[in-house]
């Protein structure tokens, strides 16, 4: 690899230094290094969130726009967290560059290093073609009202249905291919990949999956009845969520913790594998089980 493309979070203390040093350093070593800050597009915000706090009518990019990422990017690095990387992703969905996340913050199961880690030698791997490349599924969530599709987007970790505001209980119908599962009373249902059973999946007390794996997670959040075990899916499976009850808007789909679109009763969003993936790169010979129990070791 010599052409690179760092993407930072300016909320992370430090990044900008860290930036210009991954700069340095590749440079000195005749690779090329293009840097941006994660940035909103000017469509978004309030005027795209609309009143309500809910997207629907969003531009095609939230932070880092994919027109503006040279051709000849081999390898992005982030700069943040988790959700900086994942941001990342569904960003540059459908690119396929390889992707590397460097830890600013505290807990990351995604970031391959942290800042006191020796940066150098990530660095001297990608140059040196010293990696692995691991291949992740992603989710996508359509959401359909009367029949037609009025948002689709993707999500790396989890794809949530919850409460927008209030604090009702809500009601709504699974469906897997067509056929009924179950009705529930609950205070949200996420549908989550590998990747993202070590994230919201995990705090609901769904199951922690080896992220390369292929399949779809179903886990209740604050379920309100005795079904409220998490139930595992085959990848090949189409989840249907239907919006029941009286609470018209009441409640939202949200993809990543960061695109949010209200939902009324009737609604139904599927929820299936995307053919889009995002390519990790991996640099440490470490297993699953070992950066699991490190990480829950730093809880």
């Amino acid at each position: 690899m010599r052409h690179f493309y760092l993407i930072k979070n300016p909320e992370k203390a430090g990044a900008d230094k860290v930036a210009r040093d991954i700069c340095r350093y590749i440079e000195s070593r005749k690779g090329v290094c293009v840097v941006r800050e994660q940035e909103m597009a000017a469509e978004t915000g309030q005027a795209a969130k609309g009143a309500n706090g809910c997207g629907g009518f969003s531009p095609h990019f939230q932070y880092t726009d994919a027109d503006r990422v040279p051709r000849d990017t081999e390898c992005v690095i982030t700069l943040g967290g988790d959700g900086t990387l994942i941001q990342a992703a569904r960003d540059l969905a459908g690119r396929q560059i390889p992707m590397v996340g460097v830890n600013l913050g505290n807990l990351g199961y995604l970031t391959q290093i942290g800042r006191q880690e020796d940066v150098e030698g990530l660095l001297d791997s990608l140059l040196n073609g010293q990696f692995q490349l691991e291949r992740r599924m992603m989710l996508k969530g359509s959401i359909f009202r009367e029949m037609a599709v009025v948002k689709e987007d993707l999500a790396l970790n989890e794809v949530v249905i919850t409460r927008r505001e209030t604090l009702r209980v809500l009601k709504f119908r699974i469906y897997v291919n067509g056929e009924y599962l179950s009705q529930y009373r609950a205070d949200g249902m996420i549908a989550a990949t590998p990747t993202g059973s070590t994230a919201y999946n995990l705090s609901a007390g769904g199951p922690i999956v080896e992220p390369n794996a292929r399949m779809v997670i179903l886990t209740p959040i604050c379920p309100h009845d005795l079904n409220g075990r998490s139930i595992v899916l085959s990848a090949q499976d189409v989840v249907e969520i239907e919006v029941m009850g009286n609470d018209d808007g009441g409640q939202v789909a949200v993809f990543d913790g960061d695109m949010a679109v209200c939902m009324k009763v009737g609604d139904r969003i599927r929820i299936e594998r995307s053919e889009v993936e995002t390519v990790l790169v991996k640099l440490k010979n470490i297993s699953f089980l070992d950066n699991l129990r490190s990480k829950l070791a730093g809880i």
